[in-house]
């Protein structure tokens, strides 16, 4: 049984810069977590620590840990892929392998790992995959065709569908509807309510209504200036950081007087 996502203290750095402070933060198995907050406040930063994508650039490290289901994935000898495979990551542009068929991008993570899976295995996943992400009935007669010949709703389906067919427990997106028109966004807001059954959601949004209508719990991030690192405000259920957030700037924040 899934424990969720239990950040203690974790302050990130880029070499000598320190880019997020201190952030201490329960994230709870099966719901859908939102973080809002003006840009380059630290929220992706914070996001992509949750699997250690933010590595990718050189100098990162971070202070703190970071508990997935009671293993601290900072812990030395803790292998980043390995940590990858048991969280999923959905970005803000929709990135299926242009060159690659639709059931291959499915199957991209697996064969990642080097998961030796036969066909009838493959085809497996790659309709369960695609049935998760809603996106089956759309796309069962032409599997074959690449990825880039979707939509840009059907392709950051298609992301969401190679993100959970490793199986992972957590699923980080970040602004994952930002290049979608308004009904591809309803479509993949539907998904994540559908999908927080199975997983643990962490949703970087700019969009309010969205953080408003599909999360449970909102955090909010924020910065004192450039330069200074970014902070956890406030972290609480959605509808009280709307309604009735404890601090100031989460107010002026969620109600538009800045950001």
């Amino acid at each position: 049984m899934s424990e969720g996502v239990k950040v203690k203290d974790l302050s990130i750095y880029y070499g000598d810069f320190l880019a997020v402070e201190g952030v201490t933060v329960d994230i709870a198995p099966r719901s859908i977590t939102a973080l809002i907050g003006p840009s380059g406040c630290g929220k992706s930063t914070f996001l992509r620590s949750l699997n250690r994508m933010h590595e990718v650039i050189p100098g990162a490290h971070v202070k703190g840990s970071v508990d997935i289901d009671g293993q601290d994935i900072y812990e030395e000898g803790v292998d980043p892929v390995r940590v990858r495979q048991h969280v999923g990551m959905v970005f803000q542009r929709a990135n299926p392998f242009p060159t690659m068929s639709i059931a291959d991008n499915v199957l991209a993570g697996m064969k990642l790992n080097n998961r030796n899976l036969s066909k009838s295995d493959g085809e497996q996943i790659v309709e369960e995959s695609l049935r998760g992400a809603n996106l089956w009935e759309e796309v069962k007669d032409r599997l074959e065709r690449p990825g880039s010949s979707l939509s840009g709703g059907q392709q950051q389906r298609l992301c969401i569908a190679r993100a959970i067919a490793v199986k992972p427990e957590v699923l980080l997106m970040d602004e994952p509807c930002s290049a979608l028109d308004p009904i591809s966004t309803l479509a993949i807001e539907d998904l994540m309510q559908e999908l927080q059954q199975d997983y643990t959601i962490v949703i970087v949004t700019h969009n309010m209504q969205q953080a408003a209508r599909v999360s449970q719990k909102t955090g909010f991030f924020n910065i004192e200036g450039t330069g200074k690192p970014g902070h956890l405000i406030e972290f609480d259920q959605t509808e009280k950081i709307f309604s009735n957030p404890t601090h100031q700037e989460t107010e002026d924040y969620v109600s538009g007087r800045f950001g």
